[in-house]
């Protein structure tokens, strides 16, 4: 079925390419520099973004506010008060308890604290109700749910000449 003109409602294709050139540039109309320009000129307002004295978020930072912008985003806010408390150990325990005692790691609740003795580890285990208490005041109710005292890093007696296979061998006499 041929027809020599466009029907009703068709729009004519002219050979000299003006249609497609004109389709073309209602499309991309919205994407020139200057219809950004025209864009942003009347959603400025909507959108909060005013320019002069006022501060706003294109504004330089200040370096805390970013940080803490930053810590935020990553979670990683326990972490680092988790590391401040081990860098002020001496003034949370006090200082006779931190010359003889020194916080590992923290995970899930857990504090791993070493000591130089095995009686500084049991007078550890004895204060270790007052020393959670104390940590939760500084991080928070229920950041730390435990202490896991270790006593000092001693050598093994599994092997080597001082080994005995069937009997209880030498004790802790360190300390």
């Amino acid at each position: 079925m041929s027809s020599d003109g466009p029907g009703p409602g068709e729009q004519g294709h002219r050979d000299d390419g003006l249609d497609l050139a004109r389709a073309l540039t209602r499309a991309t109309a919205k994407t020139t520099p200057a219809a950004r320009k025209r864009l942003r000129k009347k959603d400025s307002p909507a959108r909060g973004r005013v320019s002069g004295a006022h501060p706003d978020d294109r504004d330089p930072q200040l370096l805390d506010a970013t940080l803490s912008r930053l810590v935020d985003d990553h979670g990683w806010g326990l972490d680092l008060r988790v590391h401040g408390v081990f860098g002020r150990w001496e003034e949370l325990v006090g200082a006779d308890v931190a010359q003889h005692c020194t916080p590992e790691s923290f995970a899930d609740g857990r504090l791993v604290v070493r000591t130089d003795s095995t009686a500084w580890a049991t007078q550890l285990r004895l204060l270790a109700p007052t020393v959670v208490r104390r940590l939760n005041e500084e991080l928070g109710h229920g950041t730390v749910t435990a202490i896991d005292v270790q006593g000092p890093h001693l050598p093994t007696w599994k092997k080597g000449p001082r080994s005995v296979r069937d009997g209880r061998g030498p004790r802790d006499t360190y300390g």
